[in-house]
């Protein structure tokens, strides 16, 4: 495979091809992904009325970019990764940052629902899914558009609602 191929906006990672597939053009990373993590947060959503889907999210597991790819049916998929390799490498460094911290956040909600889905337990789930992983999420929506600064933001967001649930 010749450089060309494997530089964004060249070759088989031109700009209109990456358009084309869903796949951002300048980044190389495709929002894709970010299904992965809505799943398991319309899941922790749905908890308070629905308990029986901490089943659910209970099987939910972490899967990173390429690993989603590779399982997807998303259509241009071998171009996902093929472009996820030739993004900036501080914007894939960022990018999994914020994906490790989706995933620590959801790991402590399926921790506090394997004691059991009461009522107070699935209410606690969705709050976390609302304040803690959707901020997460929308910064990791951020990166896949080329914008680092979210990251600052979603900390501090999920900063404070750790200080707000402290304090009732």
């Amino acid at each position: 495979m010749s450089d060309t191929e494997t530089t964004l906006g060249e070759g088989a990672l031109g700009a209109d091809v990456l358009a084309k597939a869903n796949i951002n053009p300048e980044t190389g990373l495709a929002t894709d992904y970010l299904n992965h993590f809505n799943e398991v947060v319309m899941l922790m959503d749905m908890l308070p009325d629905m308990p029986d889907c901490a089943e659910d999210v209970l099987d939910w597991a972490p899967c990173d970019y390429v690993e989603h790819f590779q399982r997807s049916t998303f259509a241009a998929k071998e171009l996902a990764i093929l472009a996820y390799g030739a993004a900036p490498r501080a914007l894939r460094a960022h990018l999994e940052t914020i994906i490790l911290q989706i995933d620590s956040e959801v790991a402590r909600a399926q921790s506090m629902l394997e004691g059991g889905a009461d009522s107070e337990t699935c209410a606690t789930v969705a709050r976390m899914a609302n304040e803690d992983i959707r901020p997460l999420i929308g910064a990791a929506s951020g990166a896949i558009h080329g914008k680092m600064d979210d990251a600052d933001e979603a900390e501090e967001s999920s900063a404070q609602a750790d200080i707000d649930a402290m304090f009732g």
